[in-house]
């Protein structure tokens, strides 16, 4: 049986590597001259089970009221005369409820940890290194109001299997030296002992050339124009090489991994995927000052931004700004990731040789991702992980091709087109035609 994934980000290239792994002919096709280089760039490096707060939840309402139209907002909503941007923002305040925010967490924590175990797992199998770090995970708080209001979801997240463990400030700084110079600002922490980092492009392009070493193959440069269908099922893909020729690929199944452009796609069939690009930041420096440098992965809830260490680089990204496809580089938000940088962690990068980036990510209102079979009975999704692509990565990767090969997954989770194995769980976001 022959399986198309169509984009080769993570998600495109995990996707690639089980189906492989399940005996299918695998080809990945991508308008990128190489993998991992849009959304899996430079982003935050974190396999971060506990993120699993969504922005959608209680507070965010009022938040994101009093960041409309501040250049620096953690979470900017610039209104457009968009149709799909203020249904996906409609569907975004549904999902604010304490139910749904309680609900979601749910699923994201059972695919975070699943999606952590099959990683560690592959490493083990294959030796995979990509700038890894095991040394877990402490979101950090300078707002009491904020530490205040993570414990509840910590408290559920530990009860869902994620030990994240609320501690002291002065515990946060046992755990990671480099906070000592804001520690009177610090109102409290929590920790996840078990959390990862890492280069999440490396580790897309290594997994790459196991793939082709098996026998996977990848059509870069290649601009999928259309999915055409025929007698209720996808009969071929269109696309065009690097030189504008047109060519016709067909395979038994086809798999949509290409991130904020899914629902572009998926249109055109009748299916609508509740997906809009939120634009997130990343600023990479080299490091300056080993002693003031972070070691620890670190998250900065209250600015929504992360921090990684990528062997000799610092690695900081986050914020996110619904603004349709623009990809420009808003140097206001970049200048207040280094600002922020230089606040916690003065000289501890390089800030003079800073690289900034910009990628799209492809956001649910619910921040669950859609996994799983569309209605139309030879396409399967495996898309809109917005923050969470890295985290969420190889459990998806999995995940899909044991759903394509007709298996049961092998985490409790409300996949699309399949009924969740727990009787309790309902639809990860609001109903969708997939």
């Amino acid at each position: 049986m022959n399986v198309i994934v169509l984009g080769a980000g993570l998600l495109g290239v995990t996707s690639a590597y089980f189906l492989r792994q399940q005996g299918f002919e695998v080809t990945v096709v991508d308008r990128q001259a190489s993998p991992a280089a849009e959304t899996s760039f430079a982003n935050g490096g974190q396999i971060s089970v506990s993120h699993a707060e969504p922005w959608a939840n209680p507070s965010a309402p009022l938040k994101v009221l009093k960041w409309l139209g501040k250049e620096d907002a953690p979470l900017l909503f610039r209104i457009r005369a968009d149709m799909r941007q203020w249904l996906w923002g409609l569907q975004f305040l549904r999902e604010c409820t304490p139910a749904r925010t309680r609900h979601n967490i749910q699923q994201i924590v059972r695919l975070g940890t699943y999606s952590r175990d099959v990683l560690q797992q592959l490493r083990r199998d294959i030796g995979i290194t990509y700038d890894e770090r095991t040394q877990g995970i402490l979101h950090f708080y300078t707002s009491q109001k904020e530490f205040d209001g993570a414990e509840a979801p910590a408290a559920q997240m530990r009860a869902l299997g994620c030990d994240r463990r609320v501690i002291s400030a002065d515990e946060a700084v046992r755990i990671e030296p480099a906070l000592r110079h804001i520690r009177p600002q610090l109102a409290g922490a929590t920790y996840t002992a078990e959390d990862e980092s890492g280069d999440a492009n490396r580790f897309a392009r290594e997994l790459v050339h196991r793939c082709e070493e098996d026998g996977v193959q990848f059509l870069m440069s290649h601009t999928v124009t259309a999915l055409r269908e025929a007698g209720g099922r996808i009969d071929h893909v269109e696309a065009t090489d690097i030189e504008g020729r047109f060519q016709c690929l067909r395979a038994d199944a086809y798999v949509l991994a290409m991130g904020s452009l899914s629902p572009l796609y998926a249109k055109p069939l009748g299916i609508s995927l509740p997906i809009y690009p939120a634009k997130g930041y990343s600023v990479t420096m080299p490091v300056k000052d080993e002693k003031a440098a972070h070691q620890v992965s670190l998250t900065d809830d209250e600015y929504k931004l992360v921090f990684s260490r990528l062997g000799n680089r610092l690695r900081i990204a986050g914020t996110a700004e619904l603004n349709g496809y623009d990809r420009d580089l808003n140097r206001v938000r970049c200048g207040a990731i280094v600002q922020r940088v230089e606040e916690l962690f003065p000289g501890a990068g390089d800030a003079r040789q800073a690289q900034f980036w910009t990628g799209l990510r492809p956001a649910t209102p619910s921040n669950v991702p859609l996994i799983g079979r569309s209605k139309l009975p030879n396409l399967y999704l495996n898309t809109g992980h917005g923050t969470l692509g890295w985290t969420h990565s190889c459990g998806s990767g999995k995940s899909i091709a044991r759903i394509v090969c007709g298996l049961q997954p092998e985490v409790d989770f409300a996949f699309t087109g399949q009924v969740p194995r727990s009787t309790t769980a309902r639809p990860a976001t609001a109903p969708v035609s997939v």
